[in-house]
């Protein structure tokens, strides 16, 4: 369970009810360690040198956890320093080989402008994320890839049962959307993915895959490595039920909203990557960051 903390430093991110681990009283936790905070650059060229780092470690996990698929899949994070660009993955290059030197820089006309050894651009990575970019001034990150398990429930067209703890951080904060046109490649079907995104943090795109979306690059990561284990579970769960002629038992809205509070927040989300990013970096020895 992603914990909370009574931080000044992100009380603006949580909600007031909530400043503690559940089952801890405000006593107790006035004992517990604090939690790291999200950084903060007063140098926005330093800002995107960090952002650079940890978008290239994005893609390590997503090539660790398998959710490459040949050329598809892209992740992206809005530039610190000229704001109406963000940062992508080069079209074609593996994500378990993404350095940070690799990335290049799009603006809102699809003009690469920044760039490494790879000039190339995923047109449906523009499509989908340039749309979102600007639709959401609050997300600075978003994440989408044809991983298997969420693809495979992706042709359900049926939004996420809440079932488990986990699930709950998707609680009112996802979205179906129900059409299929084949590859993105118009500015009309981006939109039309942004516009019913809404406010959420994920969105299952039916018959193709996940989306997802934060404040940080580290909550889009792991919103999409939540919801992609989320769409396991009940993949496995909705089989064993039918097997026994019932259904699974679904977790209460009062419940789920509760602990929504608690493992579905901005702060939550960025708290629960850190694991993830930390095993890269030992993993890779830093290699990424080149």
């Amino acid at each position: 369970m992603a914990p909370h903390a009574e931080d000044h430093n992100h009380a603006e991110r949580e909600p007031a009810a909530i400043v503690h681990e559940p089952g801890l009283s405000k006593e107790k936790a006035k004992f517990q360690p604090a939690l790291p905070s999200i950084p903060k650059f007063e140098d926005k060229y330093e800002e995107r040198a960090h952002l650079k780092g940890r978008l290239a470690a994005a893609f390590r996990i997503f090539g660790k956890f398998g959710f490459d698929e040949g050329v598809a899949g892209h992740i992206t994070v809005r530039d610190p320093v000229e704001t109406d660009t963000f940062w992508v993955n080069p079209f074609g290059l593996a994500f378990s080989l993404i350095k940070a030197s690799d990335l290049i820089r799009v603006n809102e006309q699809g003009e690469i402008v920044d760039h490494g050894p790879i000039k190339r651009l995923n047109t449906a990575a523009f499509m989908i994320h340039s749309a979102i970019h600007q639709a959401r001034p609050d997300v600075n990150a978003a994440c989408h890839s044809h991983s298997i398990y969420g693809r495979s429930f992706c042709s359900l067209g049926r939004p996420l049962d809440i079932i488990s703890q986990d699930s709950c951080s998707f609680y009112n904060d996802h979205v179906l959307y129900e059409n299929f046109n084949g590859i993105v490649l118009s500015e009309v079907e981006g939109k039309q993915i942004a516009q019913t995104l809404g406010d959420k943090k994920a969105a299952l795109l039916q018959n193709h895959g996940l989306l997802t979306v934060g404040e940080t690059i580290e909550a889009a990561v792991f919103w999409f490595v939540s919801m992609e284990k989320c769409c396991h579970a009940q993949l496995m769960a909705d089989a064993a039920a039918n097997g026994r002629g019932g259904l699974t038992k679904k977790v209460g809205d009062e419940e789920a909203a509760y602990t929504y509070k608690t493992v579905g927040t901005p702060f939550a989300g960025w708290f629960s990557a850190k694991p993830l990013f930390d095993v890269i970096h030992k993993e890779t020895d830093g290699e990424y960051l080149r």
